[in-house]
């Protein structure tokens, strides 16, 4: 579809975003949100907040998602690489309760459009990585709300086997698990 390969996931709304990169011996180029592009695929085309994140490797940082006026989320990896995790908290859904994750890296250039009723978090994998993301609605932080990162009823299959540490701030380690929450 256009200057993109948008695929779809196993989990209606999620979707992997590939760019198409035209580089030479000078560098690259490539576009990273296309109007008609993106509506023609059926992703959300109105952000109205751009977040932008660095974090050294181990951080981890979600599952995080707003209450009230819940956030899309369209997420890259400028340069590292994460493991980006999306989970379906949308109780009329028949994925519920079900992730998905990806690999994003300043390298293969990919985006995850996270939609409105997902909690979402990443770990870094490389030494240190900048992430970015625009959202559908603003923050709010008397709505915000989130999951533990390693809620047994979700079962993200975390990759920190090479880590040395996972490195969670104070506010996700105290997060409750969905069941502690009734969600």
């Amino acid at each position: 579809m256009g200057q993109f390969q948008i695929t779809k996931t196993d989990i209606n709304g999620l979707v992997i975003i590939e760019p198409k990169v035209f580089g030479d011996h000078r560098g690259y180029f490539m576009e990273t949100y296309n109007e008609n592009n993106f509506k023609a695929a059926g992703v959300p085309t109105s952000y109205v907040q751009d977040n932008q994140s660095k974090s050294r490797e181990g951080v981890l940082r979600g599952l995080h998602f707003q209450k009230k006026y819940p956030q899309g989320k369209l997420v890259r990896v400028l340069s590292g690489e994460v493991f980006d995790v999306a989970v379906d908290l949308r109780k009329d859904s028949p994925t519920y309760k079900k992730w998905h994750g990806v690999i994003l890296t300043g390298e293969n250039n990919k985006q995850f459009y996270v939609p409105e009723g997902f909690a979402h978090g990443f770990l870094v994998l490389s030494k240190e990585a900048v992430f970015a993301y625009k959202c559908t609605d603003f923050y709010h932080p008397e709505y915000e709300g989130g999951v533990l990162w390693n809620d047994p009823e979700i079962n993200v299959e975390w990759p920190i086997h090479h880590l040395q540490e996972v490195l969670l701030s104070d506010k996700d380690m105290s997060l409750k698990t969905l069941a502690e929450q009734n969600l």
